[in-house]
């Protein structure tokens, strides 16, 4: 099967859509299908997998996203793009309008998974957008009517479907987990809390995501803050990078806590499952998440965790069993954190089950049933122009 993922930014850009096309590329093509990313912009980057097909795009320096701007494909894009069994969209705005160009005149069946809290931060996904009201009436105009012309709409979580509803999407929606391949995180490469520059003898407290305002990282540092001015045996590693980094580290850097927070960088995403293992409890304080990946390799990692009871992060986190969910108040959340610190039994349990709950999240598992979607919509007949079926299948078989 020719499977296309259609994505308005790729490698080197990471973030957690870069990772699930990744992952699902890597595990469909093991299976022996082609699995082929059309995307925008870093035309001179030199990529480490094959059947990337990149298009010219004006970049979008708006918070270090890693947009580019544009509104077709190049021409070789183009045609290789009407030669798919299935295009599966991950970002709607740009790349999902082009799907529905180039697919649905040939009866391409389109599945649109919604990795985005788009309500939360439309001006951040949007910067032309003047004010939130008009961002939110924007999305309640375009998702459901883009949503209404794919076969399948996908949700990571309960959560998100929720979201889709509130903003008028009537689509019939599939509830498909995000997933990882486990196998890593069970014998990862060791390396030792010195190594990591983390104090050997102290209870970590991990992050690991951007470092962006809609990860909320003021707020986690605040809590931070609190629960270290009582208890000196307790440091916080913040492993990533992002726009925020100055901004925390001057906030750290007035309470006089320079020492026992740890800004690690940005590492490479081999490396995750072997940092994660050093932590005693993964922390969140994000709200915008759909179903965090971030968050599913701490658990893969046997690390409970803490969160705010949100859609994506309330979806993941069973309170009590492989970690702590808040309320999003600064006194109960640093509470939560604080019991985490001082119990190390309640961590223990936790982290227990928190191997345990990763195993739903199995790449094998959440890809497979993907795939079960891709075969049983590419199965079906075609609904528009059997003509070009019939060409794009010439075609086809006559491409590498």
């Amino acid at each position: 099967m020719r499977i296309g993922m259609l994505v308005d930014m790729y490698k080197p850009n990471t973030s957690g859509i870069t990772n699930y096309v990744a992952l699902n590329k890597q595990f469909l093509e093991a299976l022996g299908h082609r699995v082929y990313v059309f995307t925008f912009g870093d035309l001179d980057y030199d990529d480490d997998e094959l059947r990337v097909i990149r298009s010219p795009g004006v970049p979008l320096n708006v918070n270090d996203t890693g947009f580019h701007l544009s509104f077709r494909y190049s021409p070789p894009a183009q045609r290789r793009v009407r030669t798919m069994d299935i295009l599966h969209v991950h970002h709607p705005f740009l790349s999902g309008p082009l799907a529905l160009r180039y697919g649905r005149p040939r009866g391409i069946p389109i599945i649109y998974t919604n990795h985005t809290r788009f309500d939360l931060y439309a001006q951040h996904y949007l910067p032309s957008l003047l004010s939130e009201s008009v961002g939110l009436a924007v999305l309640k105009a375009y998702l459901p009517n883009f949503c209404d012309q794919c076969d399948l709409v996908i949700a990571p979580s309960n959560g998100i479907v929720r979201v889709m509803r509130a903003l008028g999407i009537q689509a019939d929606i599939k509830v498909i987990p995000n997933g990882i391949d486990l196998a890593p995180y069970a014998q990862p490469p060791l390396i030792t809390r010195a190594q990591a520059g983390l104090p050997t003898d102290a209870v970590v407290l991990m992050y690991v995501g951007r470092l962006s305002p809609e990860k909320n990282l003021a707020f986690l540092l605040q809590a931070f803050l609190g629960v270290a001015s009582a208890e000196p045996n307790v440091v916080l590693a913040v492993i990533g990078d992002g726009p925020d980094l100055p901004a925390l580290q001057e906030q750290v850097a007035r309470a006089g806590l320079t020492a026992r927070v740890k800004f690690l960088g940005r590492i490479n995403y081999a490396q995750v499952p072997s940092h994660l293992k050093l932590a005693d409890v993964f922390v969140t304080a994000s709200q915008t998440e759909v179903h965090p990946f971030s968050l599913i390799e701490a658990l893969a990692a046997g690390v409970p965790a803490l969160g705010i009871d949100s859609p994506g992060v309330g979806d993941t986190i069973v309170d009590g069993e492989n970690g702590l969910l808040s309320r999003p108040d600064l006194a109960a959340f640093t509470a939560k954190l604080m019991r985490l610190v001082l119990d190390a039994g309640l961590r223990r349990s936790c982290a227990a089950h928190a191997l345990e709950s990763s195993r739903q999240y199995d790449l094998n598992r959440t890809a497979r049933l993907v795939l079960a979607e891709y075969e049983r919509l590419a199965a079906r007949p075609p609904q528009r122009a059997s003509r070009w079926h019939q060409m794009r299948r010439q075609l086809r078989d006559l491409l590498p």
